[in-house]
């Protein structure tokens, strides 16, 4: 008979944190992130990764160390470039981020339907000639924010612009604040020389 493996207590938030951002939604992930913090951390550094742990707002997920001055890292974690538009879109969602956190708010989430999304991307995009075509540009964008994990879909419907998407707060580490106001510079600078 074979002895049974010793299993690190912290695996299974281990191997969730190695697939992408683990949120306080996901109640036991979470309480195991908190309660294993420090061997998880210590264990991390080993493989050269850090743990990112945000508690106010909810959201934990690691980062390579850089290894030398060049910035190599173990590689560990894929990078995936982002097109100009895509970059855009995490930009405005951010913005609705900083703006809803100032407002008086009586829910953690921020939840909006695709169709106030759309309203709010439409004036920082250059409009196609087919209206229809912009429109289709605006989903896809909208459906790859979700596919890279910004965005979670909370509400269905029968009409398209009608489906609710938490806006997920892990764009705050993507997209911080120093992003969001050279974005806001460049915006009044470019309003000003069309003027």
């Amino acid at each position: 008979m074979t002895d049974k493996p010793s299993i690190l207590p912290f695996t299974p938030v281990l191997i969730k944190l190695l697939k992408g951002p683990v949120e306080y939604l996901e109640k036991t992930a979470w309480e195991q992130l908190l309660t294993y913090q420090n061997e998880l951390t210590k264990f991390l550094q080993g493989l050269g990764l850090m743990l990112v742990l945000e508690k106010e707002d909810g959201y934990a997920f690691l980062e390579q160390i850089k290894l030398d001055e060049e910035e190599n890292v173990a590689g560990w974690i894929r990078r995936i470039p982002l097109g100009y538009e895509e970059s855009i879109l995490l930009v405005l969602l951010r913005d609705m981020m900083a703006e809803f956190e100032v407002g008086e708010v009586s829910t953690r989430e921020l939840i909006k339907k695709r169709r106030e999304i759309k309203e709010y991307a439409e004036l920082f995009f250059k409009e196609n000639p087919s209206r229809v075509k912009f429109i289709r540009d605006l989903d896809r964008l909208i459906d790859r924010a979700e596919e890279m994990d910004f965005l979670e879909k909370v509400e269905n419907s029968d009409l398209l612009d009608e489906e609710k998407f938490r806006i997920k707060k892990i764009i705050k580490a993507r997209v911080d604040n120093e992003i969001l106001e050279n974005f806001k510079q460049q915006l009044t600078q470019h309003a000003t020389g069309r003027i």
